[in-house]
């Protein structure tokens, strides 16, 4: 099951992504040389591996670093029971600035919509989300109504669905745990 409560047919350890923060040097690269034309002053990354690309890519840049942090929805739903929230003297920090969303891998996008809302709560501008991967169109749709410039380095493809469409519940199924 993915943070956003939704189920999908492809995992990534993204823990692994920053063991060897050296090799990840190139992509991040092209990360913060796409993002130049935002026209950026901050970056901000969902905690947890997402933060560490953004802190990569922020220094890239020569920019302030921001994050978020996940944390339970107030009244939990099914989807997205996680909400993400930068703390009170980073969200001061970002408040009438243009802010760049940093992620690792984005699927149906619980962080990357969640980062977003807290910029805007901040008065922040987000003008961009940029990410190694994207896994499914979903951010395409959200960067396209929301006004934002899409970078992306790689897409893959997967599905995703609700718990109730997931065909794997459905047959009955046992989870695998991926370990």
């Amino acid at each position: 099951m993915l943070e956003s409560g939704h189920h999908g047919d492809l995992w990534l350890d993204l823990e692994l992504l920053c063991l060897r923060p050296d090799r990840l040097r190139p992509f991040v690269n092209e990360l913060a040389a796409r993002l130049e034309k935002y026209g950026a002053e901050v970056v901000c990354g969902p905690l947890v591996e997402g933060a560490f690309l953004a802190l990569m890519v922020a220094s890239e840049m020569a920019l302030p670093f921001t994050y978020s942090e996940p944390l339970p929805e107030e009244t939990p739903t099914k989807l997205y029971p996680v909400r993400y929230r930068l703390p009170p003297p980073l969200c001061a920090e970002v408040h009438g600035k243009r802010v760049a969303i940093v992620n690792d891998a984005i699927n149906v996008g619980s962080a990357v919509r969640g980062t977003f809302a807290d910029l805007k709560r901040c008065q922040a501008e987000p003008v961009a989300i940029a990410a190694l991967a994207a896994l499914t169109p979903w951010v395409s749709r959200f960067a396209e109504t929301n006004g934002l410039g899409l970078e992306v380095l790689a897409s893959l493809e997967s599905e995703v669905w609700t718990p109730t469409a997931c065909p794997l519940c459905i047959r009955g199924e046992p989870l695998t745990d991926p370990a």
